[in-house]
């Protein structure tokens, strides 16, 4: 017992209260490999013993490129080190992997890095190889590290995967898919199970063997809020991470666009936003009086210029309520009444009905999102109220109401890159001056590789099987970040963690369509990713283990848990505010209406030249807002050599909801250091 009540972390699955047990009667699992801790049912006075640092309780969570990559600028034929991008290992931890992918085929590799760890535990006839070099699984009934789901192949392949020409779904955004960084290794974690989600339990230890294994990136396509920076699988396992060298780069969720739900908003892991490419899928439906109108979804099925009959769901149904039947709930569509025909749906969510009944395809109103196009089991398109409407007219009054459905097509964005409407927004209601998320990377419509045992529109019925599909959140994002952060280390080996989240986030694009993206920062972060430049940012943020644990004295972690955290004595003699933490970007949350003047201190690293000169501007100045930066010119003789300095930030006072973004770059005419000025008076909390 004593070994495990003096362990790190605890994770309570559920409290027993009607007999005394001990922990070890009812251990689920132990995690020492990278740190100490343990799972376990316990009754409320074990889990308060004075020898627990804390307890959680272990949660579930959900599973928050043909054109991705060029778009960001990492084309086929950009700079490589490949030598050292494959000593470069990437762990995913997801729903497994489909190890037969042509993406994780091994032709070309070598043996995995002598560094290497880690296992091929994957189950049975699952084999790893020189490419996909390790596999784990955890989740309770779980057989095997294979993928049943299609997300964590979908995720891998984007980081990591090989090129694989002529992929494509059905023919649509057919092309090369490749990951970022496609000579790097890859290990799964399973840690999320079909139709169960991804428990804490699972996650921690997937973290506990990633980190002992010795990969270099981590990357977790899961979210969900928490209570502070320290209380939950996420933070807990990322730090450790950081501790060890290894970035961690998370989803921000998808629960956007309401304004204070980004997920996974620690400093020490890299938060990501989803956004838009300049390719998009849209698919027409044609009616029978020869209007057209355009939609959102993945359509591969060709009527080949057949119309069908269009019928009204509330005109389709025995059974329910008129309202009911008009949104095609649950089973209120009768199969009798719409066999060979098109419904027409008020709600966009229960298509599926439609589907199960046997109908050739549906026309629903966007009532979900106005900006993705989903995966159909059958031709569907999603439209907006003002087409909707039309469509609704025209079956209303027609004697014999038909339309066809196009197959999808493929059209530029020129809007793009931004953020899209599912994507969590900041700011963070965990810890208010640290602007969160941190990137934004391509996360709307990717083309990936597939589970070929997964259902590519997520519905039982639907039995095609693919190699490649098309998906959307930040689920799909965090991996293309995974991917430049495996890509910047190829050509920084000995670059830390904070380093390469440092060159990703200054060299990002600044996004500055306002009315695509009107809350700014908060969606995007720094920006959208620019991989190439990211190798060459010419200054770096740094931060190391004893910055962090100065703020999480300051954020009132007493010294007593961060010693035995660490396994060594800390005092909390020191302590930093987030607004100090010297993080790339800043940001200040004040009161409204009232005066304010804020100090930001920074030490930047030269990664760029020696005896250079960096000048300091302001870019897209505000007049809400003051801001001076002192001194103004930082002179460098020598490389990894340090300068600090001071930004203040002052205003009259901002309106009640506002936020104000402006930006400091540091240039020596070769190299742009952008870093964010964001205040802000919204208050996350309502």
């Amino acid at each position: 017992m004593a070994k495990f009540l003096t362990s790190l972390f605890l994770i309570c699955l559920t409290f027993v209260f009607t007999r005394d047990v001990s922990a070890s009667s009812l251990l689920i699992r132990s995690y020492s490999r990278s740190f100490n801790g343990f799972a376990a049912y316990l009754s409320l006075a074990e889990s308060m013993k004075k020898e627990v640092v804390f307890v959680f309780p272990s949660r579930t969570y959900d599973l928050d490129t043909t054109r991705s990559w060029d778009f960001v600028g990492l084309g086929e034929r950009a700079k490589r080190e490949s030598a050292k991008e494959s000593d470069v290992i990437i762990g995913v931890f997801d729903s497994g992997i489909w190890p037969e992918s042509e993406s994780f085929h091994d032709q070309g590799f070598g043996p995995p890095p002598q560094r290497w760890k880690g296992s091929c535990k994957g189950g049975r006839n699952f084999t790893c190889n020189n490419k996909l070099i390790g596999a784990m699984f955890y989740p309770k009934n779980s057989v095997s590290a294979r993928d049943d789901d299609g997300h964590g192949t979908h995720t891998a392949s984007t980081a990591v995967g090989n090129p694989v020409q002529g992929a494509s779904f059905y023919g649509l955004a057919q092309g090369t898919a490749r990951g970022g960084a496609p000579s790097a290794r890859v290990a799964a974690y399973k840690v999320c199970l079909k139709d169960v989600g991804c428990k804490d339990v699972d996650i921690l230890a997937a973290y506990d063997d990633a980190i002992a294994d010795g990969v270099d990136v981590i990357s977790i396509s899961i979210s969900r809020e928490a209570p502070n920076i320290l209380s939950n699988s996420f933070a807990i396992g990322s730090f450790h991470a950081m501790t060890r060298g290894v970035v961690t780069v998370g989803s921000a969720g998808n629960y956007g666009p309401d304004q204070g739900t980004v997920a996974n908003v620690f400093p020490w892991m890299i938060t990501v936003a989803a956004s838009a490419t300049d390719r998009r899928f849209v698919d027409r439906v044609v009616l029978g009086n020869g209007k057209a109108s355009t939609g959102l979804s993945v359509n591969p099925v060709n009527f080949n210029g057949t119309k069908f009959p269009i019928v009204y769901g509330q005109n389709v149904s025995r059974t329910c309520p008129a309202l009911q039947a008009s949104f095609c709930a649950k089973d209120c569509v009768d199969r009798d009444l719409v066999k060979g025909k098109i419904v027409l749906c008020d709600e966009f969510l229960v298509n599926k009905e439609a589907y199960k009944a046997g109908a050739v395809g549906s026309i629903v109103l966007d009532t979900f999102t106005r900006d993705v196009s989903f995966v159909f089991p059958f031709p569907v398109s999603s439209l907006s109220l003002e087409d909707y409407s039309s469509v609704k007219s025209y079956v209303m009054s027609a004697e014999k109401p038909e339309a066809e459905i196009l197959r999808s097509e493929e059209i530029i964005d020129k809007e793009a890159p931004y953020v899209p409407s599912f994507s969590s927004r900041g700011p963070s209601f965990i810890i208010k001056n640290l602007l969160k998320p941190d990137v934004s990377a391509p996360g709307l419509e990717i083309l990936a590789a597939y589970s070929p045992e997964a259902s590519p529109s997520d519905n039982p019925g639907d039995k095609r099987s693919v190699k490649f599909s098309i998906m959307s959140g930040t689920s799909m994002a965090c991996p293309h970040v995974a991917g430049v952060a495996a890509y910047v280390k190829s050509f920084h080996p000995d670059w830390s963690p904070s380093a390469i989240k440092s060159a990703i986030m200054t060299t990002a694009t600044p996004m500055m369509n306002v009315m695509k993206n009107p809350d700014q920062e908060f969606a995007y972060g720094s920006g959208h990713i620019n991989p190439t430049n990211a190798t060459d940012p010419g200054l770096v943020y740094e931060l190391e283990l004893q910055d962090y644990l100065k703020m999480l004295c300051a954020e009132g972690f007493g010294p007593q848990l961060l010693t035995k955290i660490l396994g060594r004595n800390i005092t909390c003699s020191e302590r930093t505010e987030v607004k100090d933490l010297n993080y790339p970007t800043m940001t200040t949350f004040t009161t409204a209406l009232k005066p304010f003047n804020v100090t930001f201190t920074r030490t930047v690293t030269n990664v760029g030249l020696p005896n250079t000169t960096f000048k300091a501007s302001v870019v897209s100045p505000r007049p809400e807002i003051q801001i001076s930066v002192e001194p103004e010119v930082l002179s460098f003789g020598l490389l990894k050599e340090k300068k600090t300095f001071v930004v203040t930030v002052s205003g009259k006072g901002l309106k009640d909801g506002s936020v104000v973004t402006s930006s400091l770059v540091w240039s020596d005419g070769g190299h742009s250091v952008r870093s964010p000025v964001v205040a802000y008076s919204i208050n996350p909390f309502g």
